[in-house]
């Protein structure tokens, strides 16, 4: 189970939000490449990074610190947040970024994203896939669907997806714990690589995750449970 950590930017600095209110934030660091660069030295071998005003706004607002990250840290990075366009994926990976992850694209501009799928294959596209009681969430967690999760998933793997960020809306950054119910049913119903994301908040909980590795979810993404030393990066490193 690799773990990857986040780093969530609004306004340009590393911040994380209570179930993705804009308004619950708690701001970490002033500097986000400096907390990348301390990722790394510790162990990690992927980062995850959220553009907080991009997904708000719909277009990128933070590539000054995202620049700044990649040209710190030598890791793989993967983004998302105001991914709307096949522009906006070239960009980011012209950039320096290993994976894009779009969601909303997925609902509102099908064909585009069907589009890129022809031109960036593997796991250049991540699907992100934020779900609200099993519901697809959009434009930053703001606007809801009536999608089910793993029909959402079954539809965009016949195009060429193969892993998919599950991020459980009602778990995200409460330290509640991951909801392992549902990402048990969601991997093994979609037959897709996934990334559990969504209230891990101590190292019983890595372990409970490890066992849904054999459904398919083999990565796991934690911001607040790093920032808060709930989870210590060189010591879960080392395992």
């Amino acid at each position: 189970m690799l773990l990857i950590p986040a780093i969530d930017l609004k306004n340009g600095r590393c911040v994380r939000l209570l179930q993705g209110e804009a308004a619950a934030e708690t701001v970490y660091s002033d500097d986000p490449a400096a907390m990348a660069l301390s990722f790394e030295k510790a162990g990690a071998k992927r980062l995850h990074l959220v553009d907080l005003d991009g997904a708000f706004h719909g277009k990128a607002a933070n590539l000054k610190s995202i620049r700044s990250i990649l040209n710190n840290i030598s890791i793989p990075v993967q983004l998302g947040g105001g991914i709307r366009t096949t522009a906006d994926i070239e960009r980011m990976l012209e950039l320096g970024i290993s994976s894009v992850i779009v969601g909303t694209m997925a609902v509102k501009d099908p064909d585009v994203l069907e589009n890129s799928l022809q031109h960036f294959t593997g796991e250049k596209i991540i699907l992100g896939i934020d779900a609200r009681n099993r519901k697809v969430a959009i434009e930053g967690w703001q606007e809801g669907t009536e999608i089910d999760d793993v029909d959402f998933a079954l539809r965009w793997k016949k195009l060429g997806i193969e892993r998919v960020v599950f991020t459980d809306i009602a778990r995200d950054g409460m330290l509640s714990g991951p909801n392992l119910s549902a990402l048990h049913d969601f991997a093994s119903r979609s037959g897709l690589k996934t990334v559990a994301s969504g209230g891990v908040s101590s190292m019983e909980d890595l372990e409970q995750l490890k066992v849904l590795e054999a459904v398919g979810v083999d990565q796991v993404i934690s911001g607040k449970a790093i920032y808060e030393e709930k989870l210590d990066l060189k010591e879960v490193f080392k395992c």
